[in-house]
């Protein structure tokens, strides 16, 4: 399913949330009010010891207050900081999990289980991030099964997608992320949707200081959900969560959530940064000027 950028771009509607004048308010547009946002961070191998883990969560929970937009807030962490981070915030956010393998016990050194995870009180788990399937080569079929394990033990998960700087070159970010829906989805049946969010990373802009354009991560968004729209329905389509991820930082954050098919975003360096987190969780959303 290749599709032009600048075609959908044509497709999503008015550019105008990027006019000079607009005003900043905290809430959503009419077509994604049902969907709640969801702000998350990976942490990624950081912080280096457990007492930095404790106080960065502890700082970027103190920045959720009364007056920060209604949205869930997550922290993916690794492994070994996962309680203690749990109780530095205070169940002010979720503390999920960087990973899991689709088997529950036996000789896999070094592995996580899903039924681990569950145990000490993790909810939420990512599952196909560009780093797991370059860097440590996670296949889709893997990948997939990370999904139906954790849909399996009544858990939620974040399936990341997203194409590299040579497939966005050659017009393949939909093809890309069509496979990577399907076959990360197999499986999954319409009825524990409401426990999947996707995140769309651009591989070509995780660590690397590039942002897509609003336009574009608008395009590409619209173009996931009606690929959730083929494999499932519109409504199951409409209710999913899709987040967007590479490099978000509180300059673009804004105008980002603003976006009608954009929920939310997964936050890497940024999210080492209680400041720059905090504000990001404090997002203000951009709205045309009436």
């Amino acid at each position: 399913m290749k599709f032009q950028i600048l075609s959908l771009i044509a497709l999503v509607g008015s550019t105008s949330a990027f006019a000079p004048s607009v005003r900043f308010e905290r809430s959503r547009s009419a077509l994604s009010a049902a969907r709640k946002p969801f702000i998350s961070g990976n942490w990624k191998l950081n912080p280096q010891t457990k007492e930095e883990a404790v106080q960065l969560a502890s700082e970027i929970a103190a920045s959720i207050n009364p007056s920060s937009p209604d949205a869930d807030v997550a922290l993916f962490v690794p492994y070994v900081f996962i309680e203690a981070a749990m109780e530095a915030v205070g169940g002010k956010l979720q503390v999920g999990a960087e990973g899991v393998v689709p088997e529950m016990k036996g000789a896999f050194t070094g592995a996580v289980s899903a039924s681990m995870l569950k145990s000490v009180g993790v909810q939420w788990t990512l599952a196909g991030h560009s780093e797991r399937r370059v860097i440590f080569g996670e296949t889709d079929e893997y990948i997939n099964g990370q999904v139906l394990k954790l849909m399996e033990m009544g858990m939620s998960c974040m399936l990341c997608i997203g194409e590299s700087e040579s497939e966005f070159e050659q017009n393949l970010a939909g093809a890309v992320c069509a496979v990577q829906l399907k076959k990360g989805l197999a499986g999954v049946p319409k009825e524990s949707m409401d426990r999947i969010c996707i995140a769309y990373e651009p591989v070509w802009a995780i660590g690397t200081g590039k942002v897509a354009t609003p336009e574009i991560a608008q395009a590409v968004h619209a173009e996931c959900r009606r690929i959730l729209a083929a494999m499932y329905d519109q409504e199951t389509a409409d209710s999913v969560r899709i987040l967007y991820g590479g490099s978000v930082t509180p300059e673009s954050v804004d105008v980002l959530m603003a976006q009608p098919d954009i929920d939310g975003a997964l936050v890497g360096g940024a999210s080492l940064d209680s400041s720059k987190f905090g504000r990001i969780i404090n997002y203000e959303s951009v709205l045309e000027k009436v």
